[in-house]
């Protein structure tokens, strides 16, 4: 199993959460899909082989972390990983959902090699 580094991780941990529960903490996810990605994929360079193991990691810590917040929502995590080589890329979504409580937050990550990219969908319970 993979370690990987977390210096650093744990700033969302300090953010405080809307005093109103029932809405999605975007900040707050958003700043652990950031924190998940640069863990896993930051001193890495893209390897086809290395790739599901990667878009495994960053979910399963995303979720993870995501739990953690003790609110009440389910989480939906996705994550594509692509090689940096001149290709485009159009991704999109379409949400049918509350938006006073329900929400998302996406990170867009990239490095010499790679683009990641990772969304977090909040349902409220």
């Amino acid at each position: 199993e993979d370690e990987y580094d977390t210096a650093g991780a744990d700033d969302w941990r300090r953010m405080e959460l809307d005093e109103d529960e029932s809405s999605f903490p975007q900040e707050a996810a958003a700043a652990i899909i950031k924190e998940s990605v640069e863990s896993v994929l930051s001193n890495a360079s893209y390897n086809h082989v290395k790739v599901p193991q990667w878009t495994n990691d960053v979910i399963e810590l995303t979720m993870k972390r995501l739990k953690e917040l003790n609110q009440p929502f389910k989480y939906i995590v996705t994550c594509a990983i692509m090689q940096k080589n001149g290709a485009g890329l159009h991704m999109a979504t379409s949400t049918f959902w509350d938006n006073s409580s329900d929400g998302s937050a996406t990170l867009k990550w990239d490095s010499k090699t790679m683009y990641c990219m990772t969304t977090v969908f909040g349902l409220s319970i």
